[in-house]
């Protein structure tokens, strides 16, 4: 397993700015993503101005920033405000609002007006194809689907992702995102399969370290690892006298 040959790009996904710093240092980061829910859990309350210091920091990077409304005109509002905080912002939108109602007019007309998209909370191949229709012949935009989320519900993510590497071969300004990984293994899966962008937490990248590692080494770690924990926590099965 060699980082270096992959042609799979890999994202940072998170919401703290020292973090996206220390990745954008990276040169193997090549983008960058965020969502309500990380920025919430990041502390951030003033949205708008978080986005510009981010911008500003990283400028020269692709980077999502997500619209928050239910209603796709103030949907579409928010985002045409968003394309303009930097050459290289892209807006996610998602798939659909909280009432099942599919977003793919609103997709179309943004695309359309050349506004990059990041279309996101994808989980099925049919929204796939109906993404992918909308897109066709706007700007540049990335299909995110929500690949961890899949396999969280026992379903195998890799054929899907395969097949949905094959429907976006009809836009190519368009870019499949392989979202919500959940092990570091599916970078390579991505590469695998041909996927364009692998959107990474910062957790997951801390374990870059270990590709192409010494199994025999690793098992030895976990050993002295096992071995160090049990002395530091004081166990003790001491012999007890035979009555």
């Amino acid at each position: 397993m060699n980082l270096s040959a992959l042609r799979t790009k890999i994202f940072g996904d998170g919401a703290e700015l020292d973090g996206m710093l220390a990745l954008y240092r990276q040169p193997y980061i090549k983008g960058f993503t965020t969502n309500p829910t990380l920025m919430r859990k990041a502390g951030i309350t003033d949205y708008r101005a978080f986005a510009r210091q981010v911008v500003d920091a990283i400028p020269d990077r692709p980077i999502s920033f997500e619209v928050f409304s239910d209603e796709f005109a103030e949907m579409e509002r928010q985002a045409l405000e968003i394309a303009t905080w930097g050459e290289h912002v892209y807006v996610k939108v998602p798939v659909t609002n909280t009432r099942r109602e599919p977003a793919f007019d609103l997709i179309h007309r943004l695309s359309h007006r050349g506004v990059r998209l990041n279309v996101t909370a994808i989980m099925t191949l049919d929204q796939v194809r109906s993404v992918v229709d909308a897109l066709t012949g706007g700007a540049p935009s990335n299909v995110s689907v929500f690949a961890g989320r899949i396999a969280d519900t026992g379903r195998d993510p890799v054929p899907l992702m395969a097949e949905a590497v094959s429907i976006l071969k009809q836009e190519p300004s368009a870019e499949l995102i392989w979202a919500s990984p959940r092990e570091l293994l599916n970078i390579f899966h991505a590469d695998a399969i041909g996927c364009h962008i692998i959107t990474v937490t910062h957790d997951i990248l801390k374990k870059l370290s270990l590709v192409g590692k010494s199994l025999d080494d690793y098992s030895l770690e976990t050993v002295k690892m096992f071995y160090d924990d049990a002395s530091a926590a004081g166990f003790s099965l001491e012999l007890s006298a035979k009555v």
